[in-house]
């Protein structure tokens, strides 16, 4: 190459767009963040801390070579829709979409940028991926959910006595689409457990206040944000019901809900953070595997169960790993 030519084509080098100057190490990264929590919720908080402490962790930081835009829908559908649209536009180098409705959202609008998603359930079934080795596609990263995981929620119920034989299912069709795939693995072991399952969604608050007069003498509470976002009026409901109840997260136990059995969603977060990382070194969604929950917790308040005048199993509280008093 002559020095004429060489000369021109560093010319071209130093004129290139912002985009691929983006790729080099020294330059700030940009990372859109879509959750279905609310933003001033104690669980969207706790979340995002974990997330930019785990992202720091790997020489990611705030201020420095990342920017970080955040973007919390309050379990609400349209919402979601809406910032989701915002953060495609901001044309981010990466997505991470905390909850099965972010996902839904964001896959809709961009083939292009890296999606990682946790806290989100059973994606091949959903059309998320291709299959959970190799996803294909723009998007990765951890699910909630086992198959198993339905049918031992309905099996501590079998743990209370009074005995209960007619268990309501609760959850949001609109935030929780995958709920007819949960429910189909319950009614089975509904069967099993000579049990009679009972779909009970939930719209809005009102529907939430139903729950109070519904004939069941047990309560199920799926996956599903818009349960999350609404726990008060939920946990109020449960409480009004006197009927026990199992939760799919610690949190509902934690502020008075009876017991829960569920994924470490803080753990999700960690490792959504190193596969962010390998992302932006250069790896492909479609080459990292989705990764199913290793990490679980079942939670149990003794304090509701005396409210509630229920008595729970020996050992059912044998094998809990925090049983609150």
């Amino acid at each position: 190459m002559n020095r004429r030519r060489c000369l021109a084509l560093l010319g071209m080098l130093t004129a290139l767009p912002g985009p691929t100057l983006a790729q080099q190490p020294n330059a700030t990264r940009r990372l859109g963040v879509l959750s279905v929590t609310a933003a001033d919720d104690a669980i969207g908080r706790t979340r995002s801390m974990i997330l930019v402490e785990a992202l720091a962790g790997q020489g990611w930081k705030e201020r420095d070579n990342l920017k970080v835009d955040w973007r919390s829908g309050g379990g609400n559908r349209d919402r979601i829709a809406q910032l989701a649209d915002e953060l495609i536009a901001l044309k981010p180098d990466i997505l991470l979409a905390v909850g099965t409705p972010s996902v839904e959202e964001l896959r809709r609008r961009t083939t292009t940028i890296p999606i990682v998603f946790a806290v989100v359930t059973d994606l091949v079934s959903q059309g998320f991926v291709e299959n959970l080795a190799h996803p294909g596609g723009n998007l990765t990263g951890f699910t909630d959910y086992d198959g198993p995981l339905a049918g031992k929620w309905l099996e501590m119920l079998t743990q209370v006595t009074p005995k209960v034989s007619r268990v309501a299912i609760v959850y949001n069709p609109a935030t929780a689409p995958f709920a007819p795939l949960m429910l189909r693995t319950i009614e089975d072991a509904g069967r099993a457990l000579h049990m009679t399952i009972e779909p009970a969604p939930v719209h809005d608050t009102a529907s939430i206040a139903a729950l109070a007069s519904r004939k069941a003498d047990g309560l199920l509470v799926l996956p599903d944000f818009f349960t999350m976002a609404n726990r008060a009026q939920l946990l109020a409901a449960v409480a009004q019901a006197r009927v026990p109840a199992v939760f799919w997260s610690r949190t509902f136990v934690d502020e008075g809900g009876l017991m829960s059995y569920s994924t470490d969603s803080a753990e999700q977060l960690r490792r959504a953070a190193d596969y962010i990382d390998r992302i932006l070194k250069g790896a492909r969604p479609a080459d990292l595997p989705v990764q199913n929950p290793t990490k679980f917790e079942l939670a149990v308040n003794l304090k509701t169960a005396k409210a509630l005048d229920v008595t729970l199993a020996p050992g059912l509280l044998a094998i809990a790993n925090d049983v609150i008093e």
